[in-house]
């Protein structure tokens, strides 16, 4: 770790369990260092969280959201993290009731309730449907797979085989997502994130990927509702997938100073 630290605020948000780092950094002054951000996303010697975001200023947009996964790596569009972002943008009172940011995949619109952020993801890329699984990129790229008695399934080691596999390594990584079809409308997920190398209590840019594969797999009409370990979201769509929503709850869990 370099031995420039970073001496300020920091906030804690989560978004149905996926937790974040929260950083003011309008005026620059954050030291990213990939072993910085690592140590301070470590839940044992740091603050602990699956990812940091500094929010900055952009010239064309209220705020530039810079994601980092939890090994410290700069990572690709975050779901839960963007919501997360919206709400601690309305608590910095950089916006009301409405927004529109830039991220690392492009434009977002988002808007915020007491309740929910309802965040307009990114084009969807890349969609291949394969006899054993589905696959594209909402932002970032997700491994869909569907499974039964999801609650049991070994989540950890069946997606840490899909992620490590040559094929995915070649094409530079994915997550990799389980999923079961519980109703007509309602879908559980869980989710193996890469940067992270774990299962989170949920991911945005999967569930997103996920009711997007259920309703071409099943014909399930918007908006799906999407149960993950950490809380419940729903995932609004047309029909050709240019305008996706997800929605579900944003919340602060705590301030600090470092």
């Amino acid at each position: 770790m370099n031995n420039q630290k970073y001496s300020g605020n920091f906030y804690k948000y989560q978004g149905t369990g996926n937790d974040f780092v929260m950083i003011d950094n309008r005026d620059g002054q954050f030291p990213v260092s990939q072993a910085y951000i690592e140590h301070l996303c470590h839940r044992r010697f740091g603050i602990g969280a699956d990812g940091l975001i500094l929010l900055q200023n952009d010239p064309d947009y209220d705020f530039r959201m810079v994601y980092f996964n939890a090994d410290g790596r700069e990572g690709s569009m975050c779901g839960n993290g963007g919501r997360c972002t919206v709400r601690f943008a309305e608590d910095l009172g950089i916006f009301s009731g409405s927004t529109t940011f830039i991220a690392v995949d492009g434009e977002h619109e988002a808007t915020a309730s007491s309740e929910v952020i309802a965040l307009k993801m990114g084009e969807v890329h890349s969609r291949e449907h394969h006899e054993a699984y589905d696959f594209m990129n909402t932002g970032s790229p997700h491994y869909v797979r569907y499974v039964e008695d999801i609650k049991n399934y070994d989540v950890f080691n069946e997606g840490k085989s899909v992620r490590y596999a040559d094929e995915w390594v070649k094409r530079g990584g994915t997550n990799v997502n389980f999923v079961e079809k519980l109703d007509d409308e309602t879908i559980y997920v869980r989710t193996y994130e890469r940067g992270v190398e774990d299962e989170t209590y949920s991911c945005g840019t999967g569930v997103t990927a996920c009711a997007i594969s259920a309703h071409l797999k099943y014909k399930m009409p918007s908006p799906i509702k999407v149960i993950t370990k950490g809380g419940n979201l729903q995932v609004a769509f047309d029909e050709d997938f240019k305008s996706v929503h997800l929605i579900g709850p944003a919340v602060r869990v705590f301030n600090g100073e470092l």
